[in-house]
C-alpha cells in the first residue's frame, strides 16, 4: 500500500486541534481513534510517520509514538517491520460513516427504565450546604479528627486476611453493635444474625423489595411520601398504591378499602415529608391488617433519634409479635450520608437468604467502614455524637421556629415540627409552592417542593415546601428566613 502523500496527510490531519494544557497523548489518541472510526483513513493506507506528523502537529514525536502504540495495541493500526504503521480494515458492521456520526444512542425500553426518568434523586451539591436544603444531618458537628484517627489504625494494622472479600450480611462486630443499640436506645430486641448492613437505606428498601415482591404484586406506601422509595419498590415490576396520610399517619380506613397488597411502607416515628407521627392505635391497626393480609410492613426509621421532646418513640417493629415487620435505619442522618452505611433487621430465620441476595447487589459494604464505625460505637464516640448533633438540631429548630414567627406570624405557618430535621411549610395549591420555590432559588435559599420529592398525586390539592433546618446554624437560619421574607413579600401581600 502506498504511503499517504504530504498533501493528503495535511488535508487528512488538518482538523486535528490539540490542547497544550491537557495530556497530549490521551488527546491525540481519542482524535486518531475518532477519524478511524468515522472512515477518515481507509483500510490499508500507510499512516505518517511518527515524525512527520509531530511535526504536522507542532508536538513530541514520543507524543506520537505513544499514541501509536495505543492504537496497535486495540486493533485500530497494523504494523509492518521496516514498512511503518497501516490502517486496519475495520467490519463493516462496526464501522461509523460519518452522516451517522451524530445519531443518538439507543436507550433502555423497559418500564422501570421509564419510571426511572420521572425519579427526582437528591441532587449533588458543592460542599457548602445552603439553607435550607433538606436531606442532610447536623454535618458540622461530625468529628473529623477522631474519624480519621480511626481509618489511619485500620490502615496500619489490618491484616491481609481483613481486606479480602467479607460476609455480604456485613461486618459481625458492627451488626452486633446495632443489635445492642437498637435493644438498650430504641427497645428493639433482635440477634446480631437479623442485622444486615446496607449500602444506606435506599439499598435496604431494594433490598427487601427484592425478597418480598414478584411482579404484579401490590405495593402500598404513604402519600405523600418518599418518591425514592416509591421507585425502590416498584423494581419488581410491582403496582405502587398511595394511601393518604393525616393528622395520625397513614390512614388504615385507606389501606383497608385498597384491597390486598403485598407489602406496605411506611415511616412512622416522622412521616417524610408532613413530619406526622403515627399514633398507637393506628400501629397496631395496621400490624393486624399485616397478619389478617398475609403481608409485610417495611419501616423506615431514617429520623426517629431526633425527637425533642422526651425519647425517641419505640419503632413499630418493637409491636410487632407475627414477623411481620422490616425494619431499617441509616447512619446517613446520624453521622454523614457519604459514609452511605445502613441497616436492614429482618426476622427470624430470614437471615441467610437475605445475606445471599446482599451479595448479589455489591457482594458487601466497604470493610473499612464498617469496622471504622465499629471502633467509633465501640470507644463511645456514637454515643457522645449523637447527644451532640441532638442538641445542636434542638437548637437549630428553635432558631427556625422564632426566626419564622418574627418574619411571617399567622400568614403563613409552619406546621408542627415535634421530631426530625426538616419543617414542612402547607400551602394552597401547587402554584403558590412553584411560585415560592422559585423566588427563593432567586434570592439563593433552597426549599423542597412537595410534589417534587414527596410522590403527591396530581388530582391532590395538597402543597407545601420542605425546609432542612439541620446543616445551618442558628445565625445562618436567621438570615435565610430574613431572605425568604424579602423575596416573598410580593407573592404574599
Amino acid at each position: 500500500m502506498e504511503p499517504i502523500s504530504e498533501q493528503a496527510l495535511a488535508l487528512e490531519f488538518a482538523g486535528l486541534q490539540l490542547d497544550h494544557g491537557r495530556p497530549l497523548t490521551q488527546q491525540l489518541h481519542a482524535r486518531l481513534k475518532q477519524l478511524l472510526l468515522a472512515g477518515g483513513l481507509r483500510p490499508g493506507a500507510q499512516m505518517p510517520t511518527t515524525r512527520a506528523l509531530a511535526q504536522q502537529l507542532g508536538v513530541s514525536r514520543n507524543t506520537v509514538v505513544h499514541a501509536y502504540e495505543r492504537l496497535h495495541d486495540e486493533g485500530f493500526l497494523l504494523a509492518r517491520v521496516g514498512a511503518g504503521s497501516y490502517v486496519a480494515g475495520l467490519p463493516a458492521a462496526h464501522s461509523v460513516a460519518k452522516d451517522d456520526a451524530a445519531t443518538p444512542p439507543a436507550r433502555p425500553d423497559t418500564a422501570i427504565w421509564q419510571q426511572m426518568q420521572a425519579l427526582h434523586l437528591p441532587r449533588v451539591h458543592g460542599p457548602e450546604a445552603q439553607a435550607f436544603r433538606y436531606g442532610l444531618p447536623v454535618i458540622d458537628q461530625f468529628p473529623t479528627a477522631i474519624w480519621a484517627r480511626l481509618q489511619a489504625r485500620f490502615w496500619r494494622q489490618s491484616a491481609r486476611h481483613q481486606l479480602g472479600y467479607s460476609d455480604p450480611a456485613g461486618l459481625p462486630r458492627l451488626r452486633a453493635q446495632i443489635a445492642a443499640y437498637l435493644s438498650h436506645a430504641r427497645g428493639l430486641h433482635c440477634e446480631p444474625e437479623q442485622v444486615i448492613i446496607t449500602s444506606g437505606a435506599q439499598q435496604a428498601i431494594s433490598l427487601a423489595a427484592l425478597a418480598l415482591l414478584k411482579p404484579g404484586d401490590r405495593v402500598a406506601m404513604e402519600s405523600p411520601g418518599y418518591r425514592a422509595a416509591a421507585a425502590a419498590l416498584a423494581l419488581p415490576n410491582t403496582q405502587v398504591l398511595r394511601v393518604p396520610v393525616d393528622g395520625e399517619g397513614l390512614r388504615i380506613a385507606a389501606l383497608q378499602a385498597l384491597g390486598p397488597a403485598r407489602l406496605c411502607y411506611v415511616t412512622p416515628s416522622h412521616q417524610f415529608p408532613t413530619g406526622v407521627t403515627m399514633s398507637l392505635a393506628r400501629r397496631l391497626a395496621l400490624l393486624d391488617w399485616a397478619r389478617q393480609q398475609n403481608a409485610f410492613i417495611l419501616e423506615d426509621d431514617y429520623d426517629g433519634e431526633f425527637r425533642f421532646s422526651g425519647a425517641p418513640l419505640a419503632p413499630l417493629a418493637s409491636l410487632d409479635r407475627h414477623g411481620r415487620t422490616l425494619y431499617l435505619g441509616s447512619f446517613s442522618k446520624l453521622l454523614l450520608p457519604g459514609l452511605r452505611l445502613g441497616y436492614l433487621v429482618v426476622p427470624g430465620g430470614w437471615a441467610e437468604g437475605m445475606a445471599k441476595l446482599r451479595g448479589m447487589l455489591d457482594r458487601h459494604a466497604p470493610i473499612a467502614d464498617q469496622t471504622v464505625l465499629a471502633d467509633f460505637i465501640e470507644q463511645g464516640h456514637f454515643l457522645r455524637h449523637l447527644r451532640r448533633v441532638r442538641r445542636a438540631a434542638h437548637a437549630r429548630r428553635d432558631a427556625l421556629l422564632k426566626a419564622w414567627q418574627q418574619r411571617f406570624g399567622e400568614r403563613l405557618p409552619l406546621a408542627e415540627v415535634s421530631a426530625g430535621l426538616h419543617a414542612l411549610l402547607p400551602l394552597r395549591h401547587a402554584e403558590q409552592e412553584n411560585r415560592l420555590a422559585q423566588l427563593a432559588r432567586q434570592h439563593r435559599v433552597e426549599v423542597g417542593r412537595l410534589r417534587e420529592i414527596g410522590e403527591v398525586p396530581s388530582c391532590s390539592g395538597r402543597a407545601g415546601l420542605v425546609l432542612g433546618f439541620a446543616p445551618s446554624t442558628p445565625a445562618q437560619i436567621s438570615a435565610a428566613v430574613d431572605q425568604l421574607a424579602q423575596a416573598w413579600q410580593t407573592a404574599l401581600d
